[in-house]
This record gives structure tokens, sequence and C-alpha cells, in this order.
């Protein structure tokens, strides 16, 4: 699907977002209620998506999503499809976005992960503790974000993107992990996605 037609997808959204009831902690007067628009035609009007390789938005801290759109926007994060709809974000208002989604209910995943790969994950998931707490929800003093209940498709992905230093590229503060990734295979990561998604 091109950059345009998901827009125009999106614009459709914007009318059917001002025209839909409030939700809880995020109604029509919440400044990022409109805007949000711009995210819907992927990651759906209430941030829930049901897709395994694009990632959750509702309930996930501002300071990460704020975050993760100004890497998109520069580049820093590699995704040729999100960087002009990032872009787009900023000049609409970083701000009331990313405070618009995580005010809405954290809903994860709908997906089904394979039980045997999330048992197996379980066992691993201990390398992933030390940084994202024991159960996974991630620290935002330390900048370190909640890995629950994404898409197994989409943390694997970033696992790849970490091992092959794609993502953050040069960040000191993440050489440890891309250290650790580097060790990992890429049936490794598929267990630990689907231990990770799998988790509430």
């Amino acid at each position: 699907m091109t950059t345009t037609r998901r827009f125009l997808i999106g614009l459709t959204g914007a009318a059917l977002l001002v025209a839909a009831p409030p939700r809880a902690g995020a109604g029509p007067n919440d400044p990022g209620y409109a805007k949000a628009f711009t995210c819907s035609a992927c990651h759906g009007y209430d941030g829930a998506s049901r897709s395994d390789t694009v990632p959750v938005l509702a309930g996930m801290p501002a300071w990460y999503l704020k975050k993760t759109i100004q890497d998109y926007a520069s580049g820093k994060r590699p995704a040729a499809e999100m960087e002009p709809y990032a872009k787009m974000v900023l000049q609409l208002g970083v701000d009331d976005v990313a405070n618009y989604f995580a005010k809405l209910p954290k809903q994860p995943t709908p997906l089904k992960a394979d039980p045997a790969a999330v048992e197996r994950g379980r066992a691993a998931a201990t390398q992933c503790t030390v940084c994202h707490g024991a159960a996974g929800k991630g620290d935002p003093a330390k900048g370190v974000p909640d890995l629950t209940g994404q898409p197994a498709g989409y943390l694997k992905a970033q696992m790849l993107l970490f091992k092959t230093d794609k993502r953050s590229p040069g960040e000191p503060s993440l050489s440890a992990l891309k250290a650790l990734m580097k060790t990992m295979s890429d049936d490794q990561f598929a267990d630990l996605a689907a231990f990770w998604s799998s988790q509430r």
C-alpha cells in the first residue's frame, strides 16, 4: 500500500475519530484525538494493531512513543514507510499524538503465539529482565520500554535490527543489548518474541 493511499485511508479515519464516542482517558476534546488519524491506517484508530508486524500503540508510555516518532523521522530507526508519517506527526504535534495513545487502555496483541515457542522463550527471557524488569514492563527512568503484549513478528524484527546495528547505529547506551543480540540466532529471537508477546 502506497504512502498516499495510507494517508487517504487515515484521512477518512479522521472523520470517524471525530464522530466516534469518547474513549476512556482520550475523548474528542483531547488535543491528539483528531491528529491520530495519521497513524490509524496501520495501527488502528484505537492504537491496537491486529498485524503481526505492526506494534500496538495504545497504552505505551508517551515518552517512548515520542522518541520512536522522532527516531523514525530522523532515520535513526530505519523504516521507509514510517519515515513520512513520523515527519507528518512532528508537524501536527508529536506530544499531542504521543499523549493521546498513551492515555488509551493498553490492548495487547490478539494474535496467539505458539505455546512451545512461548515456553522456550520463557527460559531465555532472564537475559532481558536485567534491563526490562522481571515482568518485562521496562524502566522509564532508564529509557527502557515495555516488551509485553506486542506482536511477536514486530519484536523479532526489532531484535534483528539491533543485531545488525541497523537500529540506532552507534548508540552507546545500546551497546550491551546489541552485543547480546549478536550471540543469538533467529530461532532464539522467535522464541523470545513469542514469550514477551504472550505476557500481559
